[in-house]
Parts: structure tokens; C-alpha cells; sequence
């Protein structure tokens, strides 16, 4: 298993012998004003520029979009991306929008979803507390995470835009994964608080899943996310994470 943190929640999985490209967010930086009415909406997005080379993020098998937000597919990956790939969506709602964008293969996931030899499960998430989704339901969405499983390999959660909560206690006892990746950069909307993990999320993982190395993802990049890697180090280093916590920059490969 290769894991190369492109930017963002933007990562290249490779797995089984297949190569996912997860949630391609390809603009240039500062393409985009800030995300009305989240925290810093006055600072543009991307914050930072792509450092991996474009040939190499579009080298890939199979896409998957685990939700719809800009941060996560944008106008730059519509225009970029290749039409006839695989593309793996949360819901038949969100592959009729794709296919609308020319895109000619979209798969909602299921329970099981096979892929050559690997084997991909849709997971439930929350993008947000129960209390943000009393009034902001319609505007934080469903999200889905995918867990990744295959013969000779470890099994891989991707828990996508979520913050802590029992749909991600379920799912970490019901697949046991040996490696996660979290968006852990806590987003934060006014009113609704933290949209995604932050350092105490990241933390409560940790503990519950007590084998498992974690990656930190979703860092840095969008206009809203407060917590920095060098924050995150710094609680992981007071609080004993360090030896299964991986915070990678920008264009660097985790191998597991």
C-alpha cells in the first residue's frame, strides 16, 4: 500500500495493484475565493500551489469522490480529468451529477464493491455534530468513507469528511483497519463549530484503535481548516501519538 498525500484531501491510493486518485481538488492557489460563511472566508483557496506534476495525480485506475464540496472535486478536476475512467461515488444522486459532467463510468459503492481483486466498502460519516446538522443539514451534505480491502494487503479506512462520532466507532470495530486516513485539518464554520477532526478527534481515534497507524489529511489548504501540522505534532507529542501518527506534506508517499 502507497499513500501520496497530494494536497488537501486530494490522495493517490495505491492498492491491490490498482491506483486511486481520492478527491481530486486540482485549481491553481488562490483560484477560489474563501468558503462564504466559514472562519478566514476573506482568504482565497488553495492556499498552496500543487507540488506533485499533473501527469503524475492523472496517472490513475479509478477515481473516487466521496462527496460533491469544491474542496473535494472542482471545477479544475472536471476540466482535467479523463471521462471514461471508473468513478466511485457515495449515492446514485451524486453519479447522475457526475454523469451529467460527461463522465461516461459512475458507480455508486455498496457494502461490497469488488474492483479487480480489491473489495471497496461505502462507510457512513457526519460532516459535522448532531447539533450543526439541526441547522446546517442541507448545507454540510452526506458524505461517505471507503475501506479498502485485498488479499496480501492491510486494510485501509478512509474515513472522509467526518468528525468523530459512533458511525466512525462502527467502523472501526467492525473492520479493524490496520491503517486510516483522517481529514483532520478541523474546518470550522461559525455556528456550527468543527465540520471535519481536529487534534482531539484525531486523538480519540488513536485511542480506539490502539494497532492502527493513522495519516492525517485535509491540512492546510482550504481557507476554514484552523489546525496546522505543527500543531497537530505538538499535541501528538504530548499526548504519546507520535509512533502511529504520520502527518505528511505535500507530495510525500506513505508506504504501508
Amino acid at each position: 500500500m502507497k499513500i501520496h498525500q497530494i494536497r488537501n484531501a486530494t490522495l493517490t491510493v495505491t492498492f491491490g495493484g490498482k491506483r486511486f486518485l481520492v478527491d481530486p481538488y486540482l485549481a491553481e492557489k488562490d483560484a477560489y475565493p474563501g468558503f462564504e460563511g466559514t472562519v478566514n472566508s476573506e482568504i482565497r483557496h488553495p492556499r498552496v500551489a500543487l507540488r506533485t506534476p499533473m501527469d503524475r495525480i492523472l496517472d490513475f485506475d479509478a477515481l473516487i469522490v466521496t462527496h460533491l464540496h469544491p474542496d473535494h472535486f472542482d471545477a479544475a478536476a472536471v476540466a482535467l480529468l479523463p471521462r471514461d475512467k471508473p468513478v466511485f461515488v457515495q449515492n446514485y444522486s451524486d453519479a447522475e451529477l457526475i454523469k451529467a459532467m460527461g463522465f461516461t463510468d459512475v458507480r455508486p459503492l455498496g457494502i461490497e464493491t469488488r474492483f479487480g481483486e480489491i473489495t471497496l466498502s461505502r462507510t457512513r460519516g457526519q460532516h459535522g455534530s448532531d447539533e450543526a446538522y439541526v441547522y446546517g443539514a442541507e448545507r454540510l451534505g452526506s458524505v461517505m468513507g471507503v475501506v479498502f480491502r485485498a488479499e496480501g494487503e492491510k486494510t485501509l479506512y478512509l474515513a472522509g469528511d467526518t468528525v468523530w462520532n459512533q458511525m466512525v466507532a462502527t467502523n472501526l470495530d467492525m473492520f479493524a483497519p490496520d491503517v486510516i486516513v483522517l481529514a483532520a485539518g478541523d474546518a470550522q464554520v461559525p455556528g456550527l463549530g468543527s465540520i471535519i477532526m481536529g487534534a482531539a478527534d484525531v486523538k480519540t481515534v488513536h485511542d480506539a484503535a490502539p494497532t492502527a497507524q493513522i495519516i492525517a489529511s485535509h491540512m492546510e489548504t482550504v481557507n476554514h481548516c484552523v489546525l496546522s501540522r505543527a500543531a497537530l505534532r505538538d499535541f501528538a507529542a504530548r499526548n504519546g501519538m507520535t509512533e502511529r501518527l504520520w502527518i505528511p506534506a505535500d507530495d510525500e508517499i506513505l508506504e504501508f
